[in-house]
């Protein structure tokens, strides 16, 4: 589904007009007119503001399951290819290559602050956002992920 088509549905499902989002919001009813025809989309900051202010997840966005992306970096790994490897060489199931090889982190004794300001570019220049952007949406997405949420206990961080 299209941004576009995820903010029309959020609105819908909330039983608000366009008028009742654009104040909630703090911004033009023809701002969200236009985010609803695809005419324009709303920043980063503005998804985390409507994920917020609705109560709903970042991931509906994005319109893919969560364990399509790296439980790291957030990285899209639909490919087999672009999976890290385990410590017996097999195929990592919740990681990319360029956050885990042969069992461990890449990028080691890091916390999660170290790690987006090491990796934010990278995002930056794959998505064709801003540095801050990046920053913003990754701030937004990590603690979601194993890695980072503790929720994959055999790869704790410090």
């Amino acid at each position: 589904m299209a941004m576009n088509e995820t903010i029309t549905k959020i609105r819908k499902e909330k039983g608000i007009t366009q008028q009742q989002m654009a104040k909630d919001l703090f911004v033009t009813r023809q701002a969200v007119s236009r985010w609803e025809t695809g005419e324009t989309s709303p920043s980063i900051d503005m998804v985390k503001l409507i994920c917020v202010t609705y109560s709903v997840p970042l991931e509906r966005f994005f319109d893919m399951p969560l364990d399509y992306y790296c439980q790291c970096c957030s990285m899209p790994i639909p490919d087999p290819t672009l999976h890290g490897t385990e410590a017996d060489g097999s195929t990592s199931e919740h990681y990319c290559k360029w956050c885990y090889q042969n069992g461990d982190f890449t990028a080691k004794d890091v916390d999660m602050d170290e790690f987006i300001e090491a990796t934010a570019q990278l995002e930056a220049d794959a998505l064709g956002v801003s540095r801050e952007e990046a920053v913003s949406l990754m701030a937004t997405l990590l603690p979601h992920l194993d890695r980072w949420r503790g929720g994959d206990k055999s790869h704790e961080t410090k």
